[in-house]
């Protein structure tokens, strides 16, 4: 079954998070907006918490590194144990640059595969556009039909105040 939306339009940024303010303070919850480009306050606006990515780069970052330290301890000083100049098998300076260029490779990797599965932008995915414009000039608020706690005369009621240029429904997948 296709998930229902209300896709309120506005020409300016300013009646746009006036609008998102507004909803919010009855209760609506924003299911997104689009915008041409960033709008500041926008996120707080909305009532977005902090995203979870730098825990993502910390735990891969981390992880390499351990296994770096791990596997070059291995290499050097129990697989093949080499006297280099009269220095200890375990000198952990030569280590240093190995770990720092694992722990960086694969804490940013990490932090671009996240990105990508939680924003959904899989190869090949076509965009759906609730609105026309909206890359370009317009921007918009979208707002989930759900069964039972959507109040769609208020929600259109409430749009229409703050001055949204269109309002209509979507019907499918964002």
């Amino acid at each position: 079954m296709p998930e229902k939306f209300v896709v309120a339009t506005y020409s300016d940024p300013d009646s746009l998070l006036r609008a998102v303010r507004k909803l919010r303070e009855h209760s609506f919850r924003i299911y997104d907006v689009y915008a041409p480009y960033p709008i500041h306050d926008l996120e707080h606006a909305m009532g977005l918490r902090r995203t979870r990515l730098p825990l993502v780069t910390l735990v891969a970052g981390a992880s390499a590194l351990l296994t770096a330290i791990c596997f070059q301890f291995y290499a050097a000083v129990l697989d093949w144990p080499l006297n280099v100049g009269g220095k200890p098998d375990n000198s952990s300076l030569a280590f240093v640059p190995i770990c720092f260029e694992a722990t960086v490779l694969i804490g940013g990797l990490s932090t671009f595969v996240a990105l990508l599965f939680r924003a959904r932008l899989f190869p090949g995915k076509k965009e759906r556009l609730p609105a026309l414009g909206l890359t370009n000039d317009k921007f918009a608020l979208v707002l989930r039909k759900r069964a039972g706690d959507f109040d769609e005369a208020k929600a259109t009621k409430l749009i229409q105040a703050t001055g949204a240029e269109d309002t209509r429904e979507f019907e499918g997948k964002l």
